[in-house]
């Protein structure tokens, strides 16, 4: 709606702006203005007009007024963390519509750390409290469908504590295989088999650290990647420890991973219950949440497709399969 939309439907009208100072303007209004197409998509009812440091906002009172807020909220984000993406517009909104607006900016635009000039950070507040949570307590399980930043975020928050020196290394690991690390049958040395599990790790530590550092750390032993059935009579001490894809663990590889846990360590498990390739032996991720959820200084993030921050079709993929599961699990309960 328009406008002269807004006028014909007894509407009262308002128009607002907003001057884009402190920022780099074409950086902040993205390629193609791309920033003014989340806002139009987000607050269709709104007609927003950049030119030179002013943006022009113009439309029915009340909404001219939440996506003046949005505006103010995403330009200090932009400030504070150097970018906004284009989810942040899409979580601003939300939280403004919510009445969270005036907390946004500081929710979102502190960042864990920062990795040639990108800042990497929360962009729900999903993953901000997940990350409060890494933060205070000594094991954290995150669960979420993919997408929502689980091992990432964990990533990042481990880099963080080694460059602070609060612990000596970072240990990342994971089921080798979906069936219990069953290795024999792929081709090549044992490192050859084990290599196309861990590379995501392997990934994500060059996304995290400059690219000259990181075989260096791995050489070392500063940082470690091994599959899970390398943790086995381990004690890891002074460790910021992350096992991914922890859905594809049974209970007793569940069992034997946390009580590696060392003094001056730190746990990160995460998984998402809802991808489980293990064929017949049930998750140690479904079982353990059963047994330690309540256990003081374990807390269970739980991610959903809020949280998603891949391409906006992906969210609606997830909501598409957890409706369809409900519906065939309601149907086999009748």
């Amino acid at each position: 709606m328009n406008s002269t939309d807004a006028q014909a439907a007894g509407e009262p009208e308002l128009q607002r702006t907003v001057l884009l100072a402190g920022v780099d303007l074409a950086s902040f209004l993205g390629h193609r203005d791309q920033l003014i197409a989340d806002l139009e998509a987000q607050h269709p009812r709104v007609a927003f007009h950049a030119r030179d440091q002013v943006l022009t906002l113009r439309g029915p009172a009340a909404e001219v007024l939440a996506a003046e807020q949005v505006v103010h909220e995403i330009l200090q984000i932009a400030k504070l963390s150097g970018a906004v993406s284009r989810h942040d517009v899409k979580e601003v909104t939300r939280m403004v519509h919510e009445g969270n607006g005036p907390m946004a900016a500081q929710v979102l635009s502190e960042p864990i750390l920062t990795v040639r000039g990108h800042a990497v950070r929360p962009q729900t507040r999903g993953q901000r409290a997940y990350v409060d949570a890494i933060d205070e307590h000594t094991i954290v399980f995150g669960i979420g469908p993919a997408g929502t930043g689980k091992t990432y975020l964990a990533m990042a928050k481990a880099v963080q504590a080694l460059q602070r020196r609060e612990v000596a290394k970072i240990i990342l690991t994971r089921p080798a295989v979906e069936a219990g690390e069953r290795l024999g049958y792929l081709p090549g040395t044992l490192e050859d088999k084990i290599d196309p599990y861990l590379r995501p790790l392997f990934d994500a530590v060059g996304s995290m650290m400059d690219p000259d550092v990181v075989p260096k750390l791995l050489a070392s032993g500063t940082i470690e990647v091994a599959p899970l059935a390398y943790m086995r009579g381990r004690t890891l001490n002074e460790s910021f420890v992350i096992l991914d894809e922890a859905q594809n663990t049974t209970p007793e590889q569940m069992k034997m991973f946390l009580t590696r846990l060392g003094y001056g360590s730190k746990m990160v498990v995460t998984g998402d219950i809802t991808q489980i390739d293990l064929p017949i032996a049930a998750s140690g991720l479904r079982v353990v949440n059963r047994i330690l959820r309540g256990v003081e200084d374990i807390h269970f993030a739980e991610l959903g497709s809020d949280d998603i921050v891949r391409h906006n079709l992906v969210s609606r993929i997830v909501d598409a399969y957890s409706a369809y599961d409900q519906t065939r699990q309601k149907g086999d309960a009748e």
